[in-house]
């Protein structure tokens, strides 16, 4: 009897073995155990999937790790990223000479003058209005003018005094010329020791090398001198007084 027992149990596990094998070979795909439990995905089905998918990352990667050719290693940069800018200056290069639209000048007479009833003497003030650091430099030109015909100007015989250096100016900041004139004496119309007769003009036009001519008015009064003669300061970091 346990034989007997022991043969049916035997057929029956083999019969039920069958059965198992049989719907096994059953399911969609027919691809064993590991398609049966969900595992890895068969490289075939990954190419046409990524090939047809646009975009997609491959298996493993992702969208926006390191794999990515793109991206950059943690502390690296990209040439561009630390080459400087073209247009930045070099470290330590001097800088350009103030060009004429960057400046703007102003006039007032001098605290410090000749004695005598005329001008005696001016303060002109260029004033840096342009965007970078820019260098003035020498000694003035100096022409009397009317209001607004700088070019009917007469010019003046110049008298340079003091050594001429190179000033630098930043935006906003000033640098400062000072003309001393050939002064008026007397009241009333005047006179000049020479024997001349004194002359007034509304404007004078102030050239700096290499940097323009520039028409200035006195914010109180008329430009009034003898012999048009006038003694020019170098350009000047320091106000005159």
């Amino acid at each position: 009897m346990r034989y007997v027992n022991g043969m049916r149990g035997s057929a029956v596990a083999v019969v039920v073995a069958s059965a198992a094998l049989a719907v096994a070979g059953c399911q969609p795909g027919g691809g064993g155990a590991d398609a049966a439990d969900g595992g890895v995905t068969p490289s075939g089905a990954v190419s046409s999937a990524v090939s047809s998918t646009p975009g997609a990352p491959k298996p493993g990667s992702s969208a926006s790790g390191p794999s990515t050719p793109s991206a950059s290693r943690p502390g690296s940069s990209s040439p561009a990223a630390s080459a400087p800018p073209s247009s930045a200056p070099a470290p330590g290069g001097s800088a350009a000479t103030c060009s004429a639209g960057s400046l703007k000048a102003t006039a007032r007479q001098a605290a410090v003058r000749p004695a005598g009833t005329g001008t005696g003497a001016a303060v002109v003030e260029f004033t840096n209005v342009g965007g970078r650091t820019c260098v003035l430099k020498g000694h003035p030109t100096v022409a009397g003018a009317g209001n607004g015909s700088p070019e009917m100007n007469v010019p003046l015989t110049i008298k340079p005094t003091g050594a001429a250096a190179p000033v630098k100016v930043a935006p906003g900041g000033t640098a400062w010329v000072k003309l001393t004139f050939v002064q008026v004496q007397g009241e009333a119309d005047g006179y000049c020791v020479s024997g001349s007769a004194p002359v007034v003009y509304p404007t004078m036009v102030v050239r700096l090398p290499g940097s323009g001519a520039h028409q200035v008015a006195l914010d109180d009064g008329q430009f009034a001198e003898c012999d048009d003669t006038v003694t020019v300061t170098a350009v000047s970091a320091m106000r005159p007084s």
